[in-house]
């Protein structure tokens, strides 16, 4: 299912290659001149989370009011890649307390790009969910010579305060991006009232890009960014977070040649996660849970064009070669009262060298026949470097090694028709993944979701997917309406399994699991959305959705979406846009109660906002939660609650 969007204001930056069609499920605009056309009403003060959750076929599993984790497709992080401006980086937190995502601000991104399924983005890997590459912002050569934006927002529930200051300054030779941004919060209140304990945080982030014209045809960019968090409580889990913090920066050089594109980029990030329970009453057993991420990586991306341009016929050629080196570390330390401290590794220092290559070919066949065709080919090497760890492991596997290597591959193809306003596509795709670390070599890892400690196993089998896709929609000056669906049968599919012969270590943990291989397993989704301009300043947006997922012995998977709903009524008057949102999701009738799921119940709420452009202030006021109700949705960890009532006001200027 593959969308053509053209976003020449996304690609200023990119001025030494040749504008393209990108071929793209969703793209998601955060920030540019005009921000009245972003998608959350929230504007740039929105977080990265709420910009997320605007995606077609994006959820997100919410531990706390802080970091939540995109899941495309029904899938999670395992299934799924995440860039920042193509660069891959990895969580350093054994619980997924840090995804990719919060490592980032609104302030320092351009937009969001989602491929859904098999037919990544050219630096994915083992993306058969889906992959979502964050846009960083560039204001590029030759632009509005100075532009400084500041921006300030409040949440009333959880006295969440936003503040951000942002400037660009852009010649015919450099161009400079720099900014900060603070987000705190304390804990919130669900519908009722009832406070929410350990759901605050706070953090800030730091950001540079900047790029140098070399030649006319030669570009040399840079980037930093610099996140921290702290005192991040996490209600769903046992523990919180006292320091989540990222360094990201990179190097990159563009050139341009008469009818092609070049770009090198090295890059280097390196994350922390500290997770401790020192604010917790009542622990038996005091943990710290430190871990630790660091990747090296760099990718060359070379894009040209060639074909009959009288005739439409025309192909648009990507090679991308990408290698990266990851190494994860996670340990814990356990202080039993009147006890020596008990020391454990849980990622035992494993090292993560892969590399690959992938091709994409976009053909225009004519004015209404277009075809897409990609594949990417990586090989992977892992090593054990931490001793105890590999020690501890090799105690339940006796057979395993220090070392191991995977080849993985993706495959998909898309054909795409277009008749007088209707466009019709269907498309099918191949593609496997190697094991996380957690799946493969994850020691005594505690699932607060359904109580149970986790193995890793390294004897696991690639996980691999078939997909198929289609989409079909019609439009006209008034009315719009597209339905897409999509199917992914998996071979091989990594769960976890119970190991009656295991003891829990964990304080309450019913058991161990060990990740193991089902034979087989299914996801499907499909979703409708409408678009309906009423009158020239009313407007309807609609979107409805259902999702089934099963295993090989046709009980639910777990995470998987109930029917979903959302209506937008939007009324537009001079510099005034106001609007009213409903919002919900049926009954989770399918839950997995195998993998320790629980039921979900229905629930609806009501959204008013609006916002008011003055020549350089924007105001944006809203409510959220009108009727203050009380609910979970089926993806919030242990059911935690949402916000109750809410009430915010932003303000953004733009000098």
């Amino acid at each position: 299912m593959l969308e053509t969007v053209l976003l020449t204001s996304v690609l200023l930056a990119d001025s030494l290659v040749p504008d393209k069609v990108q071929n793209l499920d969703e793209v998601l605009i955060v920030s540019y001149e005009g921000r009245a056309k972003q998608r959350s009403v929230k504007g740039q003060v929105a977080s990265i989370d709420e910009h997320l959750g605007e995606l077609r076929n994006v959820n997100m599993v919410r531990r706390g009011s802080y970091a939540w984790e995109p899941v495309v497709n029904n899938m999670q992080t395992e299934r799924l890649s995440t860039t920042i401006d193509g660069m891959k980086i990895f969580y350093a937190c054994t619980d997924k307390m840090d995804p990719v995502t919060s490592y980032v601000e609104s302030g320092n991104l351009q937009s969001i790009s989602l491929n859904s399924g098999l037919d990544g983005n050219p630096q994915a890997t083992g993306n058969i969910g889906g992959s979502l590459d964050l846009k960083l912002r560039k204001i590029g050569f030759e632009a509005n010579p100075r532009q400084i934006n500041l921006s300030a927002g409040h949440e009333w529930n959880g006295h969440l305060q936003v503040y951000g200051a942002d400037a660009a300054f852009s010649g015919r030779r450099a161009y400079l991006n720099t900014g900060v941004f603070s987000r705190a919060a304390d804990c919130y209140q669900e519908g009722g009232g009832q406070l929410l304990n350990y759901s605050q945080f706070s953090k800030v982030n730091l950001f540079a890009n900047a790029g140098v014209r070399l030649t006319d045809t030669d570009v040399l960019e840079s980037t930093v960014i610099f996140d921290r968090a702290t005192d991040v409580g996490y209600p769903a889990l046992n523990m919180d977070v006292s320091k989540a913090q990222g360094f990201i920066t990179s190097l990159s050089f563009k050139h341009r040649f008469s009818k092609a594109g070049w770009e090198t980029k090295a890059y280097y990030n390196h994350i922390i996660h500290i997770m401790d329970d020192t604010t917790r009453p009542d622990v038996a057993i005091h943990m710290d849970m430190p871990g630790d991420s660091r990747t090296t990586g760099l990718y060359s991306l070379l894009t040209t064009s060639f074909g009959d341009y009288e005739s439409s016929y025309q192909h648009d050629i990507a090679v991308n070669y990408d290698l990266y080196y990851n190494r994860l570390f996670a340990d814990m330390t356990m202080y039993p009262g009147g006890a020596a401290p008990m020391y454990m590794v849980t990622w035992p220092d494993v090292g993560t060298l892969n590399t690959g290559l992938a091709v994409t070919d976009n053909v225009s066949i004519d004015e209404r026949q277009s075809l897409r065709l990609s594949g990417k080919l990586a090989w992977q090497q892992q090593r054990l470097n931490n001793e105890e760890g590999y020690s501890g492991q090799k105690v339940f596997f006796p057979l395993m090694t220090d070392s191991y290597h995977q080849t993985t591959g993706r495959i998909a193809a898309s054909y795409q028709f277009s008749i007088f306003n209707s466009q019709f596509s269907i498309g099918s795709g191949w593609g496997s993944r190697a094991p996380s670390v957690t799946e493969a070599y994850g020691y005594y890892l505690n699932n607060t979701f359904d109580q149970y400690d986790y193995m890793g196993n390294p004897h696991l089998s690639n996980e691999s997917a078939f997909e198929l896709n289609s989409q079909f929609s019609i439009q006209n000056s008034e009315f719009s309406i597209s339905v897409d669906a999509n199917v992914f049968f998996f071979k091989d599919y990594i769960i976890g399994h119970l190991d009656p012969r295991l003891s829990a270590m964990t304080v309450g943990a019913e058991g161990v699991k060990v990740y193991g291989n089902l034979d087989h397993a299914t996801i499907a989704n499909v979703s409708l959305t409408a678009d309906w301009q009423i009158t020239g300043n009313l407007a309807w947006n609609g979107k409805f959705s259902y999702s089934h997922g099963s295993d090989d012995e046709g009980d639910p998977l777990p995470l998987i979406s109930p029917i979903a709903w959302r209506s937008r009524l939007q009324y537009n008057y001079h510099r005034l846009l106001s609007e009213l949102e409903v919002r919900g999701n049926a009954r989770q009738k399918n839950y997995a109660v195998k993998y320790g799921e629980t039921e979900t119940s229905a629930w609806n709420i009501v959204n008013l906002s609006a916002v008011y452009q003055l020549s350089v202030l924007s105001i944006r006021a809203g409510i959220e939660n009108l009727f203050d109700k009380k609910y979970s949705s089926y993806s919030d960890w242990n059911n935690i609650p949402q916000k109750g009532r809410n009430i915010f006001l932003n303000l953004t200027v733009e000098l």
